[in-house]
Protein backbone atom coordinates (compact mmCIF):
# COMPACT_ATOMS: atom_id res chain seq x y z
CA UNK A 1 0.00 0.00 0.00
CA UNK A 2 1.18 3.83 -0.77
CA UNK A 3 1.25 5.98 1.81
CA UNK A 4 0.88 8.76 -0.94
CA UNK A 5 -0.02 9.04 -4.63
CA UNK A 6 0.21 11.93 -6.59
CA UNK A 7 -2.34 12.43 -9.53
CA UNK A 8 -0.16 14.76 -12.51
CA UNK A 9 2.77 16.21 -13.13
CA UNK A 10 2.23 19.48 -13.58
CA UNK A 11 4.52 22.30 -11.55
CA UNK A 12 2.03 21.28 -8.58
CA UNK A 13 2.33 17.69 -9.14
CA UNK A 14 6.65 17.17 -9.31
CA UNK A 15 6.75 20.23 -6.28
CA UNK A 16 4.51 18.33 -4.21
CA UNK A 17 6.57 14.88 -4.92
CA UNK A 18 9.90 17.01 -3.82
CA UNK A 19 8.54 17.73 -0.68
CA UNK A 20 6.49 14.45 0.13
CA UNK A 21 9.93 12.38 -1.22
CA UNK A 22 12.42 14.64 1.04
CA UNK A 23 9.76 14.29 4.02
CA UNK A 24 10.60 10.07 3.26
CA UNK A 25 7.01 9.01 1.98
CA UNK A 26 8.50 8.12 -1.31
CA UNK A 27 5.12 8.95 -3.50
CA UNK A 28 4.33 7.43 -6.56
CA UNK A 29 3.76 10.33 -9.56
CA UNK A 30 1.43 9.05 -11.94
CA UNK A 31 2.18 11.31 -14.71
CA UNK A 32 -0.08 10.55 -17.52
CA UNK A 33 1.54 8.15 -20.96
CA UNK A 34 1.49 10.90 -23.05
CA UNK A 35 1.17 14.45 -20.93
CA UNK A 36 4.21 14.25 -18.72
CA UNK A 37 5.02 18.00 -17.50
CA UNK A 38 1.01 19.93 -17.97
CA UNK A 39 0.75 22.55 -19.99
CA UNK A 40 4.77 23.88 -19.61
CA UNK A 41 5.48 21.28 -21.81
CA UNK A 42 3.27 22.95 -24.85
CA UNK A 43 5.30 26.64 -23.67
CA UNK A 44 8.74 27.73 -25.28
CA UNK A 45 10.57 29.72 -23.37
CA UNK A 46 9.82 30.69 -19.81
CA UNK A 47 10.85 33.86 -18.45
CA UNK A 48 9.13 34.52 -15.53
CA UNK A 49 9.84 31.51 -13.44
CA UNK A 50 12.29 32.58 -10.53
CA UNK A 51 15.80 31.19 -10.54
CA UNK A 52 16.07 31.32 -14.10
CA UNK A 53 17.00 35.40 -15.32
CA UNK A 54 18.00 34.10 -18.59
CA UNK A 55 14.86 32.22 -18.88
CA UNK A 56 14.20 28.30 -19.83
CA UNK A 57 11.96 25.99 -21.98
CA UNK A 58 8.71 24.87 -20.66
CA UNK A 59 9.79 20.98 -21.27
CA UNK A 60 13.52 22.25 -19.89
CA UNK A 61 11.91 23.43 -16.60
CA UNK A 62 9.53 20.10 -16.48
CA UNK A 63 12.73 17.70 -16.75
CA UNK A 64 14.14 19.52 -13.89
CA UNK A 65 11.10 19.09 -11.69
CA UNK A 66 10.66 15.79 -12.37
CA UNK A 67 14.80 14.66 -12.00
CA UNK A 68 14.43 16.73 -8.53
CA UNK A 69 11.72 14.85 -7.16
CA UNK A 70 12.93 11.62 -8.44
CA UNK A 71 16.87 12.45 -6.85
CA UNK A 72 14.71 12.47 -3.71
CA UNK A 73 12.87 8.82 -4.18
CA UNK A 74 10.01 9.98 -5.96
CA UNK A 75 8.59 7.53 -8.66
CA UNK A 76 7.08 7.73 -11.92
CA UNK A 77 4.55 5.77 -13.24
CA UNK A 78 3.84 6.71 -17.00
CA UNK A 79 0.13 5.75 -17.05
CA UNK A 80 -3.44 7.32 -16.68
CA UNK A 81 -5.90 7.33 -13.95
CA UNK A 82 -9.21 5.60 -15.59
CA UNK A 83 -10.88 5.17 -12.32
CA UNK A 84 -10.60 6.45 -8.37
CA UNK A 85 -12.53 5.58 -5.80
CA UNK A 86 -12.58 7.94 -2.47
CA UNK A 87 -14.38 6.14 -0.48
CA UNK A 88 -13.37 4.57 2.78
CA UNK A 89 -9.71 5.31 4.42
CA UNK A 90 -7.88 3.55 1.72
CA UNK A 91 -8.09 5.11 -1.75
CA UNK A 92 -7.80 3.34 -5.00
CA UNK A 93 -6.38 4.62 -7.87
CA UNK A 94 -7.33 2.60 -11.10
CA UNK A 95 -4.91 3.10 -14.11
CA UNK A 96 -5.10 2.74 -17.66
CA UNK A 97 -2.99 -0.80 -17.22
CA UNK A 98 -5.43 -2.68 -15.58
CA UNK A 99 -3.22 -1.77 -12.05
CA UNK A 100 -5.01 -0.22 -8.41
CA UNK A 101 -2.87 1.80 -6.40
CA UNK A 102 -3.83 1.55 -2.88
CA UNK A 103 -3.06 4.97 -1.04
CA UNK A 104 -3.57 6.27 2.47
CA UNK A 105 -3.53 9.83 1.13
CA UNK A 106 -4.11 11.29 -2.84
CA UNK A 107 -2.99 14.24 -4.06
CA UNK A 108 -4.84 15.65 -6.81
CA UNK A 109 -3.20 17.82 -9.33
CA UNK A 110 -4.68 17.30 -12.78
CA UNK A 111 -4.31 21.01 -13.69
CA UNK A 112 -6.45 22.68 -16.18
CA UNK A 113 -6.94 22.60 -20.01
CA UNK A 114 -6.93 25.95 -22.12
CA UNK A 115 -10.09 26.28 -24.59
CA UNK A 116 -9.23 26.09 -28.06
CA UNK A 117 -10.91 26.97 -31.45
CA UNK A 118 -10.27 23.76 -32.86
CA UNK A 119 -8.46 25.14 -36.35
CA UNK A 120 -5.63 23.36 -37.78
CA UNK A 121 -3.17 26.12 -37.44
CA UNK A 122 -3.70 26.37 -33.64
CA UNK A 123 -1.44 23.48 -32.50
CA UNK A 124 1.06 24.00 -35.41
CA UNK A 125 1.96 27.63 -34.55
CA UNK A 126 1.37 26.95 -30.97
CA UNK A 127 4.10 28.48 -29.26
CA UNK A 128 5.25 30.61 -32.56
CA UNK A 129 3.08 33.17 -32.19
CA UNK A 130 -0.26 31.35 -31.14
CA UNK A 131 -0.97 31.77 -27.13
CA UNK A 132 -3.56 31.57 -24.66
CA UNK A 133 -1.34 33.71 -22.08
CA UNK A 134 -0.39 36.79 -22.24
CA UNK A 135 1.59 36.77 -18.54
CA UNK A 136 3.86 34.15 -19.83
CA UNK A 137 4.67 35.44 -23.19
CA UNK A 138 3.21 39.38 -23.74
CA UNK A 139 6.99 40.40 -23.71
CA UNK A 140 7.66 37.98 -26.59
CA UNK A 141 5.25 40.71 -28.96
CA UNK A 142 7.03 43.67 -28.44
CA UNK A 143 5.96 46.89 -30.89
CA UNK A 144 3.74 43.72 -32.92
CA UNK A 145 0.20 43.96 -33.99
CA UNK A 146 -1.70 41.18 -32.36
CA UNK A 147 -4.76 40.31 -31.29
CA UNK A 148 -7.07 38.55 -28.44
CA UNK A 149 -9.77 36.30 -29.28
CA UNK A 150 -12.64 36.53 -26.51
CA UNK A 151 -15.06 38.50 -24.80
CA UNK A 152 -15.01 37.91 -21.39
CA UNK A 153 -13.26 39.12 -18.38
CA UNK A 154 -9.95 37.51 -19.34
CA UNK A 155 -10.19 38.32 -22.68
CA UNK A 156 -10.24 41.90 -21.62
CA UNK A 157 -7.48 41.45 -18.73
CA UNK A 158 -5.43 39.48 -21.22
CA UNK A 159 -5.90 42.63 -24.17
CA UNK A 160 -4.77 45.46 -21.39
CA UNK A 161 -1.98 43.40 -20.14
CA UNK A 162 -0.57 42.91 -23.85
CA UNK A 163 -0.61 47.06 -24.67
CA UNK A 164 2.27 47.19 -22.19
CA UNK A 165 4.35 45.33 -24.81
CA UNK A 166 2.45 45.11 -28.23
CA UNK A 167 1.80 48.79 -30.76
CA UNK A 168 -1.75 47.63 -31.35
CA UNK A 169 -4.12 44.93 -30.01
CA UNK A 170 -7.13 43.70 -31.61
CA UNK A 171 -9.84 42.14 -29.54
CA UNK A 172 -11.94 39.85 -32.18
CA UNK A 173 -15.30 38.88 -30.86
CA UNK A 174 -18.23 36.84 -32.40
CA UNK A 175 -20.75 39.42 -30.90
CA UNK A 176 -21.53 43.18 -30.93
CA UNK A 177 -21.60 43.24 -26.69
CA UNK A 178 -19.50 41.67 -24.37
CA UNK A 179 -19.87 39.53 -21.86
CA UNK A 180 -17.03 40.63 -19.40
CA UNK A 181 -18.20 42.80 -16.49
CA UNK A 182 -18.33 46.81 -16.95
CA UNK A 183 -15.49 47.95 -15.51
CA UNK A 184 -13.24 45.78 -17.70
CA UNK A 185 -15.11 47.06 -20.74
CA UNK A 186 -14.54 50.23 -20.12
CA UNK A 187 -10.79 50.20 -19.54
CA UNK A 188 -10.44 47.98 -23.08
CA UNK A 189 -12.95 50.66 -24.66
CA UNK A 190 -10.87 53.66 -23.32
CA UNK A 191 -7.44 51.60 -23.85
CA UNK A 192 -6.05 53.53 -27.01
CA UNK A 193 -3.95 50.77 -28.35
CA UNK A 194 -6.63 48.46 -28.25
CA UNK A 195 -9.44 48.56 -31.30
CA UNK A 196 -12.55 45.85 -31.33
CA UNK A 197 -13.31 43.62 -33.88
CA UNK A 198 -16.92 43.00 -33.46
CA UNK A 199 -19.46 39.77 -35.53
CA UNK A 200 -16.53 38.27 -36.09
CA UNK A 201 -14.77 34.44 -35.82
CA UNK A 202 -11.24 33.21 -36.42
CA UNK A 203 -11.50 30.79 -38.74
CA UNK A 204 -8.12 30.35 -39.80
CA UNK A 205 -4.46 30.95 -38.80
CA UNK A 206 -2.03 32.15 -40.97
CA UNK A 207 1.57 31.24 -41.34
CA UNK A 208 4.10 28.64 -41.63
CA UNK A 209 6.72 28.75 -39.00
CA UNK A 210 5.40 31.94 -37.05
CA UNK A 211 1.87 33.55 -37.23
CA UNK A 212 1.46 36.31 -40.16
CA UNK A 213 -2.67 37.00 -39.46
CA UNK A 214 -6.05 35.05 -39.25
CA UNK A 215 -9.03 34.90 -41.38
CA UNK A 216 -12.37 36.35 -40.29
CA UNK A 217 -15.65 35.46 -40.54
CA UNK A 218 -18.02 37.81 -40.26
CA UNK A 219 -20.83 36.53 -38.02
CA UNK A 220 -23.63 38.81 -39.87
CA UNK A 221 -22.77 39.41 -43.74
CA UNK A 222 -20.81 35.39 -43.91
CA UNK A 223 -18.17 38.02 -45.61
CA UNK A 224 -14.20 36.50 -45.11
CA UNK A 225 -11.22 38.77 -44.97
CA UNK A 226 -7.52 38.39 -43.69
CA UNK A 227 -6.22 40.25 -41.10
CA UNK A 228 -2.13 40.76 -40.41
CA UNK A 229 -0.94 39.73 -37.65
CA UNK A 230 2.24 38.55 -35.51
CA UNK A 231 0.20 36.88 -32.60
CA UNK A 232 -3.01 35.19 -31.85
CA UNK A 233 -3.66 35.30 -27.88
CA UNK A 234 -6.83 32.49 -27.11
CA UNK A 235 -9.15 33.91 -23.91
CA UNK A 236 -11.97 31.84 -24.92
CA UNK A 237 -11.92 29.84 -20.94
CA UNK A 238 -10.42 27.62 -19.73
CA UNK A 239 -11.63 24.05 -17.95
CA UNK A 240 -9.70 22.29 -15.17
CA UNK A 241 -9.50 18.78 -15.31
CA UNK A 242 -11.99 17.42 -12.47
CA UNK A 243 -14.17 14.65 -14.83
CA UNK A 244 -11.78 11.98 -12.71
CA UNK A 245 -13.31 13.75 -9.42
CA UNK A 246 -17.13 14.57 -10.55
CA UNK A 247 -19.79 13.65 -7.80
CA UNK A 248 -16.96 12.81 -5.48
CA UNK A 249 -14.95 15.91 -4.47
CA UNK A 250 -17.01 19.54 -3.72
CA UNK A 251 -16.29 21.78 -6.55
CA UNK A 252 -16.87 25.30 -6.57
CA UNK A 253 -18.99 27.40 -9.11
CA UNK A 254 -16.36 27.78 -11.41
CA UNK A 255 -15.78 23.92 -11.55
CA UNK A 256 -12.55 23.67 -9.52
CA UNK A 257 -12.34 21.41 -6.80
CA UNK A 258 -13.49 23.27 -3.57
CA UNK A 259 -10.63 23.09 -0.65
CA UNK A 260 -10.65 24.37 2.67
CA UNK A 261 -9.51 28.03 3.13
CA UNK A 262 -5.72 28.25 2.21
CA UNK A 263 -5.15 24.81 2.23
CA UNK A 264 -4.76 21.85 -0.10
CA UNK A 265 -7.74 20.19 1.55
CA UNK A 266 -10.61 18.74 0.03
CA UNK A 267 -14.22 17.70 0.95
CA UNK A 268 -12.78 13.95 1.57
CA UNK A 269 -10.48 13.19 4.20
CA UNK A 270 -6.91 11.85 2.82
CA UNK A 271 -7.59 13.80 -0.62
CA UNK A 272 -5.65 17.23 -1.31
CA UNK A 273 -5.81 19.00 -4.50
CA UNK A 274 -2.97 21.44 -6.02
CA UNK A 275 -2.73 23.88 -8.65
CA UNK A 276 -5.04 25.20 -11.68
CA UNK A 277 -7.31 22.13 -10.38
CA UNK A 278 -8.56 24.80 -7.46
CA UNK A 279 -7.32 27.81 -8.78
CA UNK A 280 -10.01 29.76 -11.63
CA UNK A 281 -8.01 33.11 -11.47
CA UNK A 282 -4.02 33.14 -11.59
CA UNK A 283 -3.03 29.25 -13.27
CA UNK A 284 0.59 30.51 -13.25
CA UNK A 285 3.51 27.97 -12.53
CA UNK A 286 5.11 29.44 -9.73
CA UNK A 287 1.77 29.64 -7.92
CA UNK A 288 0.68 26.04 -8.82
CA UNK A 289 3.94 24.90 -7.67
CA UNK A 290 3.46 26.62 -4.53
CA UNK A 291 0.23 25.18 -4.37
CA UNK A 292 1.67 21.95 -4.33
CA UNK A 293 4.57 23.04 -1.39
CA UNK A 294 0.86 23.23 0.32
CA UNK A 295 -0.42 19.99 -0.86
CA UNK A 296 2.51 17.45 0.08
CA UNK A 297 2.85 19.52 3.40
CA UNK A 298 -1.23 18.46 4.35
CA UNK A 299 -0.76 14.80 3.28
CA UNK A 300 2.45 14.72 5.25
CA UNK A 301 0.75 16.47 8.44
CA UNK A 302 -2.46 13.95 7.89
CA UNK A 303 0.03 11.18 7.79
CA UNK A 304 1.83 11.70 10.58
CA UNK A 305 -1.58 12.26 12.74
CA UNK A 306 -2.46 8.76 11.74
CA UNK A 307 0.79 7.12 13.00
CA UNK A 308 1.80 6.56 9.19
CA UNK A 309 4.71 8.49 8.66
CA UNK A 310 7.95 6.48 7.98
CA UNK A 311 6.24 3.20 7.13
CA UNK A 312 7.64 0.74 5.01
CA UNK A 313 6.61 1.15 0.97
CA UNK A 314 6.65 -0.56 -1.79
CA UNK A 315 9.52 -0.90 -4.50
CA UNK A 316 9.13 -0.15 -8.16
CA UNK A 317 9.02 -4.04 -8.83
CA UNK A 318 5.23 -4.01 -7.28
CA UNK A 319 3.84 -2.19 -9.58
CA UNK A 320 3.79 -4.61 -11.97
CA UNK A 321 1.04 -6.65 -9.98
CA UNK A 322 -2.74 -6.10 -10.24
CA UNK A 323 -2.85 -4.30 -7.01
CA UNK A 324 -0.04 -2.38 -5.40
CA UNK A 325 -0.08 -3.41 -1.54
CA UNK A 326 2.71 -3.34 1.33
Amino acid sequence: MRQLTIIGSGPAGFTAAIYAARANLKPLVVASSVEVGGELMNTTEVENFPGFPEGIMGPDLMAKMQEQAEKFGAEIAYDDVTELDLSGDIKKVTLGSGQVVETEALIYATGSAYRKLGLPGEERLSGYGVSWCATCDGFFFREKEIAVVGGGDSAMEEATFLTKFASKVYIIHRRDTLKASKIMQERALANPKIEFIWNAEVVDILGDGAVTGVTLNDTVTGEKRDLALEGLFIAIGNDPRTHLVHNKLELTEEGTIAVDGRSSRTSTAGVFAAGDVIDPHYRQAVTAAASGTVAALDAEHYLAARGDAGAPLVTGDQLDQDVVTV
